[in-house]
């Protein structure tokens, strides 16, 4: 039973995971690119055609800096502090570490090419990308997940089954 606990939290983690990857990389890789290229179809088809690849990089930084953005939220916020202001915080965390790496591996990844150009230009464009992810983390893609994950569980809930769920499985 135990068992089935821990593998149905995984399972609903990589669901939630999967839902903001999806919604950030669609929202935000297109929006930084437009912003440093201009507002143009063109600009937003070449960006199409290299999200699978910044979409694998965030999936690999999730997992990469899940554990060490846990250990500096939990030093950051007290035990009594409610559940919005940890999410903010974990959120506020993940997108500056990730923010800092995919300021400069997304723009190889678009540029298809290694060059110094996003080093070197790395604090005139950390800001913007930090700022424009932290929001649509923060106000697009986290709460429309919890709201699916959410509605997913009650689900379940409603139907007294756990095949339902994202992994499906044995009915309980």
């Amino acid at each position: 039973m135990v068992q089935r606990k821990v593998h149905d939290k995984k399972c609903l983690c990589a669901f939630f995971v999967a839902i903001v990857s999806v919604l950030s990389v669609n929202i935000i890789a297109p929006l930084i690119t437009c912003f440093e290229m201009g507002f143009r179809l063109a600009t937003w088809r070449q960006t199409l055609e290299v999200l699978p690849f910044i979409w694998l990089v965030v999936i690999l930084l999730v997992l990469l800096t899940h554990e060490p953005a846990s250990k500096l939220t939990a030093k950051v916020i007290g035990k009594g502090d409610s559940f919005a202001a940890q999410m903010i915080v974990n959120c506020l965390i993940n997108v500056v570490m990730m923010s800092i790496i995919l300021t400069v591996v997304a723009t190889w990844i678009g540029m298809r090419q290694f060059s110094l150009m996003p080093i070197e230009q790395f604090f005139f464009n950390w800001p913007r990308n930090f700022s424009i992810s932290f929001f649509v983390e923060l106000c697009i893609a986290q709460p429309r997940a919890r709201f699916l994950l959410n509605k997913s569980i009650l689900t379940v809930i409603v139907n007294k089954r756990v095949d339902a769920s994202c992994c499906g499985g044995a009915s309980s």
